[in-house]
């Protein structure tokens, strides 16, 4: 085909230097072109209407567009949604003059700044222990490897839910490529799970968890809601806690967390998988929450990782949703983790059963990893290492993509 066209997928300011680069356009030419090349589109929600038309005509003027509910100009309305279409040098050029402006504005501003800040930057963590380290970095996914020491768990129950069996199985785990290990004593599966008090669940747990860390160097974390079992198990000497309720269960998981100084997992949750918003908004504005408690407890803005609760309160419909715009949860500037493993909405697609389900993980896992994830909870944890390493590879290049 004459001139070759293409169209080329640029999503960071890093990747439309290198494309203006290797056209060998002018020094100059590639500082200028750079914020040009790259176009956003942002949403905002719940925006005055005052607010919403200067912002309106703040963008267009600056060569953007912004799209705003009916009933906006004329104020009929109180509030409305909008979507933002610009260059990030628009953004940039727009967002200097609206921090100057009156009804809220410089508020809506610094919100759209940190939503291209965090966008354009990966959340780079990390953590110590003692004789234990865990890096999040770019290209780099994390394995953490899941040992349920639970007689009802959906994919293992009752298989290692004894002292020898689970220093055994972890041991598997972390051969196989485990970099974190989830150790979780109450099945917290959304359908057909026994709930179990705090006593029960720290006699399955603590035994284990203190063989455990005398016994290997990888990083454990504790998947448990329960302010009493997290606070034993912290003592003992795990490293992170996974609470599958964000810490909006109980506040005192929050206070226990920043008084350890540990990473916190927080997973979105509700009672029922009706969505009156937008599924992703719902989302972010749980895990937001969830941010804010931990903040105000004095949990640092770094030991949060978030994940967005696949299986938790979702069909398997919502469950491809969110995986489709997982990336949309980049906005709160936070490791993202995501469980798929063997989850019934694999074997709904596929219909298989559990232990025939790795072949469909694999698919949300590489699918995940492109859309910013950087932590997988698996059960199957030697396959999925290859798949992550693989797709790492890949993306090492999306993000990198000056040819060698």
């Amino acid at each position: 085909m004459q001139y070759n066209p293409r169209v080329l997928k640029i999503q960071t300011l890093q990747q439309a230097s290198e494309e203006l680069t290797k056209i060998q356009c002018d020094p100059y030419g590639v500082a200028l072109m750079t914020p040009k090349s790259l176009f956003k589109t942002i949403k905002l929600e719940g925006v005055p209407a005052k607010a919403a038309n200067l912002l309106k005509q703040t963008f267009l003027a600056k060569g953007g567009e912004v799209a705003v509910a009916r009933g906006t100009a004329d104020l009929s309305i109180e509030r409305t949604d909008l979507l933002i279409h610009a260059t990030f040098k628009q953004y940039r050029s727009a967002l200097s003059q609206l921090k100057m402006q009156p009804w809220g504005l410089p508020a809506v501003a610094e919100s759209i700044d940190k939503v291209l800040y965090y966008t354009e930057n990966f959340p780079v963590r990390h953590y110590t222990w003692d004789e234990r380290t865990l890096d999040i970095r770019p290209n780099k996914t994390l394995i953490m490897g899941i040992l349920n020491i639970t007689p009802d768990s959906f994919s293992d129950g009752g298989r290692y839910n004894n002292l020898d069996a689970a220093a055994e199985r972890a041991q598997e785990l972390i051969e196989a490529g485990a970099d974190i290990l989830d150790i979780g004593a109450e099945s917290t599966r959304p359908y057909g799970a026994s709930p179990v008090s705090a006593e029960e669940e720290a006699e399955r747990l603590l035994p284990v968890l203190e063989k455990l860390v005398q016994q290997i160097s990888t990083p454990i974390s504790i998947d448990t809601y329960k302010p009493q079992v997290a606070e034993a198990a912290l003592k003992i000497g795990a490293h992170m806690i996974n609470d599958v309720w964000g810490l909006q269960k109980n506040p005192e998981m929050a206070k226990i967390a920043a008084k350890h100084k540990v990473p916190v997992i927080i997973m979105h949750n509700q009672l029922e998988t009706r969505y009156d918003k937008d599924l992703l908004s719902t989302i972010a504005a749980s895990l937001q929450k969830s941010i804010d408690i931990g903040l105000v407890a004095g949990i640092p803005f770094e030991n949060f990782i978030i994940d967005p609760g696949i299986g938790f309160a979702k069909t398997s419909q919502h469950n491809l949703q969110v995986l489709a715009r997982l990336e949309e949860l980049k906005i709160l500037g936070c490791p993202i983790l995501i469980g798929t493993s063997r989850k019934k909405f694999i074997g709904e697609i596929l219909d298989l059963p559990v232990e025939e389900r790795v072949e469909g993980t694999a698919a949300t896992v590489g699918w995940a990893i492109n859309q910013g994830a950087s932590i997988v909870r698996v059960h199957d944890v030697k396959t999925i290492a290859r798949v992550a390493k693989m797709t790492d590879a890949i993306m090492e290049k999306v993000t990198t993509a000056t040819c060698e």
